[in-house]
């Protein structure tokens, strides 16, 4: 007989004999071999764990499964994608790191904050409102255990002011554990933004009593200052007092750039061995492993260096998956592979040094999409997107349908059979229709808004793309385009023959233009982009919102 994918459940024991017994309801009884005495009831444990590993700085073209020329190796990313489903089309909400982490856990996006444009650093208020809802805290209404390890960024509160009057000892407020996670191990923000320690849950455990700035990099293998922005480390020593200049973070005594990968994966690993025993007594669990590569510093592990074909940034990538390799081998290990869902991104597209590598070593970290990090075009949002559920995923799925981290919380929602209030997950779709049909044929997504690190939006609907402005309001040039009369005011571009987004169809198909201008306006207006009623937004000190009145 077949079992629903909720009903499936994966079991750490290797069973000799199971013989069905019989079905009470929505429980199914096993017997076991006489040396286990021990009986189990699958509904207990029918929600799968679920761990969403989020990188940083990653291009679409930075695995192997999507990009087959790539110049260095993922064997275990790509098992992702062959032992579960590639979304071709799936994009981070923003072009920039905080605004996706927000969006990622919320389902909202976040240019509804008080974010209109780029990034916030690693102290002061958190992004996340008190009392929004949050996958991790969606989660625990299902009894969930949940845990992060990783690189936060969304802002924490410290006690005093930099470089006058830290008190190290009072806990942080605003972090993961005021956010729905039960427990936390990482850094507060990009290596650039300080301060550099490591934090658990709302504790700092080494004070950053000392001081560091950016370090040139002298690496042959590196782009080092041939990119802007420079490649850079931030390693000891470190120095009792600040220098001359600007630039100046705290950092803990024995924080060391390059041990931070292999720090967040054992901590991450030592989670999953630990939840996976509660998880065998019926209390599934979610992690959030956000890392710090490839975002720059490319503070390659010593293991790591010289193996790639891609310099220095190659090597880094290769250690980002071996540390991604050693999530799932831990599944494997403790025998729960089967009844965890494993979702792989990115928070955006490639750093500028995409065109480096390119022009080099012949790498497209962007593949064939225009432009990177920051940019309103693909490059910039059109990210590795992968998930892999043994028990609820078909493997070997490819789904074209254009989708958005926004949608993890609604679909994890549906999952675990949890409704989602109207003030929660505004931009949020399940995506469980999908990955259980892979069929595209059917709407089950409105229109996803993209958003340049200038704070600039552009809208897709189906094949449809409209940029609201001209450039790509990020790093590629021209940033801005000032429309003299008669040019077009924004781009259009049809994705499905024109994915490099190279010949604007703005003057050909005014009526696409006018209707997707209407549903942009719309989504903005109404406070979300799902059906429900209107929800309040930050409004205020808006100026890239041109085409509508607030």
């Amino acid at each position: 007989m077949g079992f629903s994918f909720r009903s499936v459940a994966c079991f750490s024991i290797i069973l000799y004999s199971i013989v069905l017994l019989g079905i009470n309801g929505s429980s199914i009884y096993f017997q076991l071999p006489a040396f286990v005495s021990k009986e189990i009831k699958t509904d207990s444990i029918r929600y799968p764990n679920i761990i969403i590993i989020y990188t940083d700085d990653q291009g679409y073209g930075d695995v192997g499964a999507l990009n087959p020329n790539a110049k260095f190796r993922t064997p275990n990313m790509d098992r992702i994608a062959k032992e579960g489903v590639i979304f071709t089309d799936g994009h981070s909400s923003d072009a920039v790191c905080t605004p996706s982490r927000y969006s990622l856990l919320t389902g909202r996006y976040s240019w509804r904050t008080t974010l209109k444009k780029g990034v916030l650093g690693a102290d002061g208020p958190c992004l996340i409102e008190d009392g929004r809802l949050t996958i991790p805290s969606l989660l625990k209404q299902k009894g969930y255990q949940t845990a992060m390890v990783g690189k936060w960024h969304l802002q924490m509160d410290f006690a005093g002011t930099l470089g006058e009057d830290r008190d190290w000892s009072v806990p942080i407020i605003g972090g993961p554990v005021d956010h729905g996670f039960d427990y936390f191990f990482g850094i507060p923000a990009s290596m650039n933004y300080g301060i550099l320690t490591y934090l658990e849950n709302n504790r700092v455990l080494e004070a950053p009593t000392l001081w560091t700035k950016k370090k040139a990099v002298t690496d042959p293998r590196s782009f080092r200052d041939n990119v802007r922005p420079n490649d850079y480390r931030m390693t000891p020593p470190f120095q009792k007092e600040k220098g001359k200049g600007g630039g100046w973070i705290e950092a803990a005594p024995s924080f060391n750039d390059e041990l931070v990968l292999e720090t967040f994966a054992s901590k991450a690993v030592d989670y999953i061995n630990n939840a996976s025993l509660e998880y065998k007594n019926g209390t599934p669990f979610f992690l959030y492993l956000p890392l710090t590569s490839p975002h720059l510093p490319h503070c390659t592990h010593p293991d790591f260096k010289g193996r790639s074909n891609c310099g220095n940034y190659g090597d880094f990538m290769e250690e980002t998956d071996f540390r991604v390799g050693q999530i799932l081998d831990v599944l494997d290990e403790n025998g729960i592979a089967e009844n965890t869902l494993v979702i792989f991104s990115s928070d955006n597209g490639a750093e500028t040094n995409y065109t480096y590598h390119k022009e080099t070593y012949d790498h497209l970290s962007s593949l064939h999409f225009k432009g990177g990090k920051r940019d309103i075009y693909e490059g910039g949002h059109r990210v590795p997107f992968l998930m892999r559920w043994p028990a609820g995923i078909e493997a070997r799925k490819i789904i074209n349908t254009p989708v958005c981290q926004t949608d993890y919380l609604a679909t994890i929602a549906e999952i675990v059979g949890i409704d989602i209030p109207e003030n929660g997950g505004e931009d949020s779709y399940s995506l469980l229709s999908l990955l259980r049909d892979g069929s595209s044929g059917q709407k089950i997504h409105g229109p996803i808004i993209h958003h340049s690190v200038s704070g600039h939006f552009a809208i897709r609907d189906g094949k449809w793309k409209l940029n609201m402005f001209r450039g790509s309001g990020g790093s590629l040039k021209p940033n801005f385009i000032i429309p003299e009369n008669g040019e077009a005011l924004y781009e259009l571009y049809n994705m499905e023959v024109d994915p490099s987004e190279t010949k604007n169809l703005y003057f050909e198909h005014p009526e696409i233009v006018n209707a997707l201008k209407t549903k942009i306006t719309g989504i903005i207006a109404n406070g979300r982009s799902t059906p429900g009623p209107p929800q309040p937004f930050i409004s205020e000190s808006w100026p890239q919102v041109t085409w509508m009145e607030l």
